[in-house]
């Protein structure tokens, strides 16, 4: 069954945008992303406008978000404390975002640098998650190992801890800058704004071993975060950009309802290396899709011409 979206201006088949919310809404409950890396080129592929599939995407992290949310906080994983300075960071850096949108989009860029940064970041990142991951299994495989891990492995000091103004975070066991937090909350809101994420594969990495914090903390941090993160961006793009497709937002959202208690059902049963193996596994997928999306020349453009007033 196929149904008209107002802003995109194209009919979509509901089945398929469902089934794409199911599966960002089962890696949001299993791994503590919001999704968004992978919810933004499914849409693209499908046809639908670069800055409508990042701006309805968001939309859809924030209702995914609130679920997952609500079963973190019952299994006691949410550090409340690091996520407020989390999501106060990602405001400020939300906004810069939702402009520089506005003003790629009117330049006819914005397309091409979505696909440019999700190349870059998610190449990056995933080989690094990867390779780290695959070490930890077969440290934990490895009796004779264990010193070595317990020296490597979340939950050990952060290497932020020489720096100044230290602000102690009970929750997570760890004591670090409070500006470390609203650093990673800005960066995570730019990535909103421009790549329709929730910044989870930028902050689930560096609270993991930068700031060396326990993964299921992490997982339910990251998640409570996102949900404040897409939601302002989400209600920034629709007031300065007009790109957020309510309808196509909604269909995605009922999607992620039944993904969302499978992946955190699951997640509660999983030893953390294999969490993080199984997140590195998916963002280094995604990203050799979208490198060949780059190098292979579609049979038509992505972009589609939306007007910003």
């Amino acid at each position: 069954m196929e149904i008209f979206l107002p802003i995109a201006h194209m009919d979509v088949n509901i089945a398929l945008i469902a089934s794409y919310g199911a599966l960002v809404g089962f890696l949001s409950g299993l791994v503590g992303v919001g999704g968004g890396f992978l919810i933004t080129p499914l849409l693209i592929f499908t046809g639908v406008p670069p800055i409508v599939a990042v701006s309805s995407g968001a939309a859809q992290i924030a209702g995914t978000a609130s679920g997952a949310s609500y079963l973190q906080w019952r299994h006691g994983n949410i550090d409340f404390k690091m996520a407020l300075l989390l999501a106060i960071g990602s405001w400020a850096g939300g906004a810069c975002g939702v402009l520089a949108a506005r003003l790629l989009v009117r330049e006819g860029h914005f397309g091409n640098v979505v696909m440019f940064l999700y190349v870059v970041l998610l190449g990056i990142i995933g080989a690094g998650m990867l390779i780290e991951s695959l070490r930890a299994v077969v440290r934990r495989a490895a009796p004779a190992a264990a010193a070595a891990r317990s020296a490597t492995a979340p939950g050990s000091p952060p290497r932020t801890e020489r720096l100044r103004w230290q602000t102690d975070f009970p929750v997570s066991g760890v004591r670090l800058p409070a500006a470390a937090p609203l650093a990673l909350g800005g960066a995570a809101g730019i990535l909103t704004s421009l790549m329709g994420v929730g910044g989870g594969f930028i902050m689930v990495p560096t609270m993991l071993y930068l700031l060396r914090m326990p993964t299921r903390i992490v997982v339910g941090t990251s998640t409570f975060q996102l949900l404040f993160t897409t939601a302002a961006v989400s209600v920034m793009q629709a007031g300065i950009n007009h790109s957020v497709d309510p309808l196509l937002a909604g269909i995605l959202i009922l999607g992620s309802v039944f993904g969302t208690r499978l992946g955190a059902w699951l997640g509660a049963r999983l030893p953390g290396e294999k969490l993080r193996l199984i997140l590195a596994l998916v963002v280094v997928a995604v990203a050799v899709k979208m490198t060949l999306a780059l190098v292979i020349a579609p049979s038509e453009p992505y972009e589609m011409s939306i007007e910003v007033h």
